[in-house]
């Protein structure tokens, strides 16, 4: 014959307490667990945040190397020659392509339409979509080989007036655009300046061909650089988890 234990008020009491305490130990890893679920997708969705601020900021040397490399495969359709310089920063208009008279800084008659399709190219590749907002200022320089000028003002003069010429050639005989253009700060877009012989593509200049490479028109395209509120802005995600 079997016999029952009779159970005790004070073992119940036990019994129910360990069970209590083991639905909230079980209740607490819940929400535990819950609470890691959402920390880390917190976590993924601010990395995926800060991805793409930062893919944004960075956007803009891609954009630039697309830029330069549309005006130059456009150019190269007609027949058009210009070069890729300065680790994708720079249209080069080499002499072959725009050549001025020696000393002089007036653009010759039998080049203008060579210049012209240049400056259309530019300004049609330039304006498509939010491309120039991605740029902060366009440089057109002006650059002379070592060989003294017989200007008044020298190599520095004689680049300064033939990169302004081909600024007036753009603007009077292309687009008056070009002296519209901003960028996104409100400044205008295009600038220019002369080098002389400071900035040589070919340092040891020996010969005639060395000198020709050093007679050129660069334009410097220089990217939007990121400000201090779109660093703040990443850091403030951050902060906001």
């Amino acid at each position: 014959m079997l016999f029952r234990r009779k159970i005790t008020p004070i073992e119940e009491d036990e019994n129910s307490f360990w069970i209590s305490y083991s639905d909230i130990l079980s209740s607490l890893l819940i929400i535990i667990l819950l609470i890691t679920v959402y920390v880390i997708f917190e976590l993924m969705q601010t990395k995926k945040n800060v991805t793409e601020n930062l893919e944004e900021i960075t956007k803009a040397e891609l954009v630039r190397k697309e830029t330069l490399e549309k005006i130059q495969n456009t150019l190269s359709q007609y027949g058009v020659d210009v070069e890729i310089a300065n680790n994708y920063s720079v249209l080069r208009i080499p002499e072959s392509t725009l050549a001025f008279e020696s000393n002089d800084y007036r653009v010759p008659y039998e080049m203008e339409d060579e210049l012209i399709k240049i400056g259309e190219v530019i300004l049609k590749v330039l304006t498509e979509g939010d491309t120039d907002d991605y740029f902060d200022t366009i440089f057109i320089e002006g650059h002379t080989d070592i060989r003294p000028s017989k200007r008044e003002l020298g190599n520095l003069g004689l680049s300064t007036f033939r990169a302004i010429s081909v600024w007036n050639f753009w603007r009077d005989r292309v687009s008056d655009e070009y002296s519209r253009l901003s960028n996104l700060q409100g400044d205008k877009m295009f600038s220019v300046g002369g080098y002389g012989e400071t900035r040589p593509a070919i340092e040891d200049q020996k010969t005639e061909e060395d000198y020709r490479k050093n007679r050129r028109i660069d334009v410097r395209f220089t990217i939007r650089k990121p400000t201090s509120l779109d660093y703040s802005n990443i850091i403030k995600m951050f902060d906001e988890n």
